[in-house]
């Protein structure tokens, strides 16, 4: 496994403290445009805007490893599938430790 290039744990909150840097996060997929941008709902429940095209159709909720763009932007490397079930509360509450006070257990 390489851990040369970690990505960051983030919601919505989050992202604006890792601007240039390589994250990741789950969104609930709510538009793709199919024209190099998806419309997704964060863990935190706020709207982000991910560039970049998927290489497969998406489902309802998607992982997303990219560069921090700005507040609500990713521009995505890596889109995986996450199903149509997912427990936002949970991820988001992993974003929390893994950026706080258990921010060491993390790559």
């Amino acid at each position: 496994m390489d851990t040369s290039n970690p990505a960051v744990f983030v919601n919505s909150e989050l992202l604006r403290l890792h601007v240039g840097r390589r994250v990741r996060a789950v969104i609930q997929v709510l538009k793709s445009d199919g024209g190099g941008s998806v419309i997704g709902k964060s863990t935190d429940d706020q709207q982000l805007v991910i560039k970049g095209y998927p290489s497969a159709p998406l489902s309802t909720f998607v992982e997303v490893i990219g560069i921090a763009e700005g507040n609500q932007s990713i521009r995505a490397e890596i889109f995986t599938n996450f199903g149509d079930v997912f427990d936002m509360a949970c991820y988001n509450a992993v974003c929390q430790l893994a950026n706080r006070d258990y921010k060491h257990l993390f790559l």
